[in-house]
C-alpha cells in the first residue's frame, strides 16, 4: 500500500477540505492579518483582538465535517453525554470527528491544513490544543474531561503548555527549575503550591486560555510530608519527580510578565509569553496521572504531535498551479492565477508554488529566470526537498500506526532532525528568486522561513533529537553483532 493511498471515503473528504482552504481559509487570511494590525502593544492580547473571521471559519469548517480530526479514538461516553446536554441548551457542536483517521491518513489531511496558517485553528486541530487534549483523553480523570476537555473539544476556549524555562537548559528535562511543593493542610488534605518561571508558553496570554498544562517538579520538603514516602518517589528514576499539572486561566498568582517576539512576530493574539508563577494554589484535582509521571505525559504527547508539525511543515500544493503552456513554451509572462494576496505564516510547497511562478513573471539578462539552469536546479532541488519530507513524515506515521510511538521513537527523532531542514532549504531558495521582495512583508517567504527555522528548536533542538537518534541506532547494530556470534 502506497504512503499516499486513502480509501475512497477519505479522498472525498481530503478533495473537500483542500476546496475550503483554497476558498475560505488563505482569502481570510489578509482580514485576519488587518484585523490584528488595528491594535498595538497590550491591546493585542485583548478579547477584541480575536479576529471575528475565524469563528466563522470554525462555524464552517464544523458543518462541513473537519472538526476535531485529530482524535485518534471514540471519546469517553461521560464527554458525549455531557456535550449532548450543551448541545441541547446551547449551541449545537459536533465534538466527534466525521472519522477516526490512522496517523498517517491524519497526517495527509495535516499536509493539506498547513497550506493556510488559519486553518489548524479553524478545524479545531491547532497546537498547543491538540496535545494538551490528547493528554487529557489518554491520562485525564473524568472530571478534568469533564472540566477542561470538553470545552477545548467545543471549541470554546483554548489553552496553553508550559515547560521550557529562562533560567536553565530545558531541552534537558532534568534541568527545570518550578516546584510544586505538597503539604497537607489542618484538615488532611494534600494541597500543592505551584512557583517557578516559563517562557515560550504558547498561547498563555491568548484571552481564550482556559486552561494551561505546566510540567513542573515535585518538592516533598514541607514538613507535613512523610520522609520514606519522598524519598521513594524521588530516587524512582531519573525523570521520577516531574509531574504535569493542570492550571485554571486566568488563576491568582499566575503573570504573564510579556509577550515574546520570534524574529520580531508577535503571533497575537495567541502568542508566546514569559509566565511567573508566585505561589500558585492547587488541589489534587489538578495534577495528572500522578505525583512523578510528568515524563511519561510528555513523551506520549509529542509523538505525534510532531507527525502534525512535520506534515503542516511540508504543506500540499504543486497541484494548485495552474500553468497555461502555451504561454509557458512562447515564454510569454506567466500571470497569477489569483488577486487574493498571500499573507501570514505559510510551509514549504506554498512557497515552492510562489518561487515557480516568479521564475515566469521575472527576467535576467535578457532570459526568464526558468530557462537560467541555476534557477532550475534550485527548482529541482527543491521538489526533491519536498517529496523527501513528505515521505519520511508518513513513513514514521505508518510506524507509530503499527509499533506505537515507543516503537517508532528513531522515525520520530529522525523526522524532527531532518523535516525542518529540508523545508527551511526550499524556503531559502524561494527567498533567493524573490530577491528583495523574498525578506519583506509584501510574500508570505520570510514569515514562514522564520515559522521553520523555530521548529528546529520547538519540542527539543535538533542536537537533542541527533543524539537519541544516534543511541537508537548503536543499539539495533549492536544488536544485530550479537546475533551474528
Amino acid at each position: 500500500m502506497s504512503l499516499l493511498s486513502l480509501s475512497p471515503t477519505l479522498s472525498t473528504l481530503k478533495a473537500s477540505l483542500e476546496t475550503f482552504i483554497t476558498h475560505d481559509c488563505i482569502p481570510a487570511e489578509k482580514l485576519y492579518e488587518e484585523h490584528i494590525a488595528q491594535y498595538s502593544g497590550s491591546d493585542r492580547w485583548q478579547p477584541h483582538a480575536v479576529p471575528p473571521i475565524m469563528d466563522a471559519l470554525k462555524s464552517k469548517a464544523q458543518s462541513l465535517g473537519f472538526w476535531n480530526l485529530f482524535l485518534p479514538h471514540e471519546l469517553p461516553e461521560c464527554v458525549l453525554r455531557a456535550n449532548e446536554e450543551l448541545n441541547n441548551n446551547n449551541r449545537v457542536v459536533p465534538i466527534s470527528p466525521r472519522m477516526y483517521l490512522t496517523n498517517r491518513e491524519y497526517g495527509i489531511l495535516c499536509e493539506v491544513m498547513g497550506r493556510s496558517s488559519l486553518a489548524p485553528e479553524a478545524c479545531n486541530c491547532s497546537a498547543p490544543d491538540t496535545g494538551n487534549m490528547e493528554v487529557l483523553l489518554k491520562h485525564g480523570t473524568q472530571s478534568q474531561q469533564l472540566k477542561y476537555l470538553l470545552p477545548l473539544l467545543r471549541g470554546e476556549v483554548r489553552s496553553a503548555f508550559l515547560m521550557t524555562e529562562p533560567d536553565v537548559a530545558s531541552s534537558d528535562a532534568r534541568n527545570l527549575e518550578t516546584r510544586l511543593s505538597k503539604r497537607m493542610d489542618d484538615g488532611g488534605s494534600v494541597r500543592y503550591t505551584l512557583n517557578g518561571k516559563k517562557w515560550w508558553s504558547t498561547g498563555a496570554m491568548d484571552p481564550r486560555c482556559g486552561m494551561a498544562l505546566v510540567v513542573t517538579k515535585m518538592d516533598y520538603t514541607h514538613p507535613s510530608n512523610d520522609n520514606n514516602a519522598q524519598q521513594q518517589t524521588q530516587t524512582k528514576t531519573k525523570h521520577g519527580n516531574q509531574t504535569v499539572v493542570i492550571v485554571p486561566m486566568p488563576q491568582t498568582g499566575v503573570r504573564c510578565v510579556r509577550p515574546l517576539t520570534v524574529f520580531g512576530y508577535d503571533d497575537a493574539p495567541h502568542g508566546h509569553a514569559e509566565v511567573w508563577l508566585e505561589s500558585v494554589d492547587l488541589g489534587m484535582e489538578s495534577v495528572v496521572l500522578g505525583e512523578g509521571r510528568g515524563f511519561e505525559i510528555s513523551q506520549s504527547r509529542l509523538g505525534p504531535g510532531r507527525i502534525h508539525h512535520c506534515m503542516r511543515a511540508v504543506g500540499l500544493g504543486e497541484h494548485n498551479i495552474s500553468v497555461d503552456k502555451d504561454l509557458l513554451f512562447n515564454k510569454y509572462l506567466f500571470r497569477l492565477t489569483t488577486t487574493q494576496p498571500l499573507l501570514s505564516y505559510s510551509p514549504a510547497a506554498r512557497c515552492y508554488e510562489l518561487m515557480l511562478e516568479r521564475t515566469f513573471q521575472r527576467k535576467t539578462f535578457g532570459r526568464f529566470l526558468y530557462e537560467h539552469g541555476s534557477c532550475r536546479e534550485m527548482v529541482a532541488d527543491s521538489a526533491a526537498d519536498i517529496e523527501s519530507a513528505r515521505l519520511l513524515t508518513l513513513s514514521c506515521a505508518e510506524e507509530i500506526d503499527r509499533l506505537g510511538a515507543r516503537g517508532a521513537r528513531d522515525k520520530i527523532a529522525l523526522i524532527k532532525v531532518v523535516v525542518p531542514e529540508l523545508t527551511s532549504r526550499v524556503v531559502d531558495r524561494a527567498v533567493q528568486i524573490f530577491g528583495g521582495a523574498g525578506v519583506c512583508g509584501d510574500f508570505p517567504l520570510a514569515r514562514a522561513l522564520v515559522g521553520l527555522r523555530t521548529l528546529r528548536i520547538a519540542d527539543g533542538p535538533d542536537a537533542v533529537h541527533k543524539q537519541s537518534l544516534a543511541l537508537l541506532e548503536l543499539k539495533k547494530a549492536k544488536q544485530r553483532m550479537l546475533s551474528r556470534v
